[in-house]
């Protein structure tokens, strides 16, 4: 059997069976079900899938499977809803007997769990509600974004070494054709999370985007096409939304497919024209240069404010909020000067993960938890890291920011210096991003500060842990075989990890 068919076929009875499934998305690294009763899931067998990388729970049931995996078992299992649902042995064979972990996994995995369900009741709070919903809005576009990204890298490196230049227009082309229409489909997006009609809230997202709003005179000034950007997109389709349920609860029925689309577009686009796009280009603008001066008077020390707080705006569920921001950023010069320095975060978890497999060789069962979550902390996958070693261990969580807080000082001095480096798309970090770089200075230039970022942020998590990661008692009390370690290594059931499969964990993903 196809293997990704596999995977959908375990997950499936799982989480209750179609009949409890009521919608179905995907992510960069998430495979995201609208369910209708939460307490038909099986979690613990849930978590101790091999695919299984983590499980959140955030407005949306999440489960964590990995980029390219996910793409790859979404259209899988959504054939599976359409036909009998597959039987409960699938997921039967394909688990083992989850209380085989060791003690030390476990009792962590457990901590992170513990750890990771106060913070969703914590984040339950209007505001960071609302940063959910503007992440639903973005997440979706990010792998046309990674595309268009990487095929515009592939145009700039081909016309700076002048080769194939017949074929660098077209490539052009891909990869602007994208970020020119961008606004249309947050608009789309906007309305659809907000409970409007998507088509009503593209419409009048694109007149932020339409040409022909040079020629319109908005109080003795003309408007530049594209002014405002993705926030008055935003800004349009929100208004919309709040026209049309207007439209909806007074509007007679006979009348409504008539006059509430109409009085939708006519009175959101209206007001986006005579006021929302001037005041969303004024913000773009300022976030633009907000930005810029950051890193360019800030430098180092800016980049150690950004490189060390990002996981515990994480932690906090606030880098959400940042979304937004990389895309206008992304939308006005072509890349964000931001994410490479917040990608710093994960190289200081990274080397906080290394020093802790050293100090410990006794501890057979985080070793393996360990070597199995590396992998993907390198591509920008930290949650595994985060909530199954350092967040549970808590010395070493500090010592991975005091790592991210090297790495973007690193990033921000050369931002200082004159050589700014910046990433085209959204969603990847770690050694994933090279691709996406971009910068003032060439492609050579931007990887050679990213990557020195990287190794600031390896070396230093690396040696604040190893030597400030533990206490005495810690290390004693940890350093210690397990009294069951000839036992097959197998997931726990909160998600320690395994000797064959990846670490598990269940929080929001580290990278904005």
């Amino acid at each position: 059997m196809d293997k990704n068919r596999a995977i959908a076929e375990a997950i499936l009875p799982l989480v209750g069976g179609a009949a409890n499934v009521a919608d179905v998305a995907h992510c960069m690294t998430r495979l995201r079900l609208g369910l209708r009763d939460r307490s038909l899931v099986r979690e613990a067998e849930l978590r101790a899938l091999p695919a299984v990388l983590g499980v959140v729970e955030d407005g949306t049931y999440q489960i964590v499977l990995g980029p390219g995996t996910v793409a790859r078992v979404t259209p899988e299992f959504e054939a599976l809803l359409t036909r009998s649902p597959a039987p409960a042995a699938t997921a039967t064979a394909t688990t083992t007997a989850a209380a085989t972990a060791t003690a030390d996994a476990d009792g962590l995995a457990a901590k992170g769990e513990a750890i990771r369900s106060a913070r969703r009741t914590r984040n339950a709070t209007p505001v960071r509600l609302l940063l959910r919903r503007i992440a639903d809005i973005f997440v979706p576009l990010i792998p046309a974004l990674i595309g268009c990204g990487v095929i515009a890298g592939l145009g700039g490196l081909l016309t700076n070494l002048h080769l194939l230049p017949s074929l660098t227009p077209a490539l052009t082309a891909l990869s602007a054709g994208f970020m020119s229409l961008i606004a249309v489909f947050v608009g789309l997006n906007t309305a659809k999370v907000f409970g409007g009609t998507p088509v009503l809230g593209g419409a009048v997202a694109a007149v932020v985007v339409f040409p022909g709003v040079a020629h319109v005179d908005v109080f003795g000034r003309t408007l530049a096409p594209g002014q405002g950007g993705v926030l008055g997109a935003l800004a349009a389709a929100l208004l919309a939304v709040r026209v049309e349920k207007w439209c909806r609860g007074r509007v007679p029925e006979a009348l409504d497919v008539l006059v509430t689309p109409t009085l939708t577009v006519l009175v959101a686009g209206l007001a986006t024209l005579y006021g929302l796009m001037y005041v969303a280009g004024r913000v773009a603008t300022a976030i633009g240069d907000l930005a810029d001066r950051l890193l360019t008077y800030g430098g180092t020390g800016a980049g150690l404010v950004l490189g060390g707080l990002f996981l515990p705006l994480v932690m906090v569920g606030l880098h959400q909020a940042l979304i937004p921001i990389h895309t206008t950023l992304i939308e006005q010069q072509g890349y964000t000067v931001l994410l490479p320095v917040l990608a710093m975060a994960g190289a200081g978890q990274v080397g906080a993960a290394a020093a802790v497999y050293v100090r410990l060789p006794r501890n057979t069962s985080l070793r393996r938890t360990i070597r199995s979550a590396l992998p993907a902390g390198l591509l920008g996958v930290g949650e595994p890291l985060i909530y199954g070693v350092s967040l549970p261990l808590g010395r070493p969580f500090v010592t991975a920011c005091v790592g991210g807080a090297a790495g973007g000082g690193f990033v921000g001095l050369f931002h200082q210096f004159g050589t700014a480096v910046g990433s085209t798309a959204i969603g990847p970090s770690g050694w994933a991003l090279l691709p996406l770089l971009a910068g003032d200075r060439g492609m050579g230039a931007a990887l050679a500060v990213y990557g020195g970022g990287l190794l600031t942020g390896y070396v230093t998590g690396f040696a604040a842990t190893y030597w400030f990661g533990f206490t005495r008692t810690i290390l004693t009390d940890l350093n210690a075989p397990p009294a069951n370690a000839d036992a097959p290594a197998t997931a726990t059931a909160t998600g320690a990890g395994s000797a064959t499969g990846p670490a598990r964990a269940a929080v929001g993903d580290p990278t904005p």
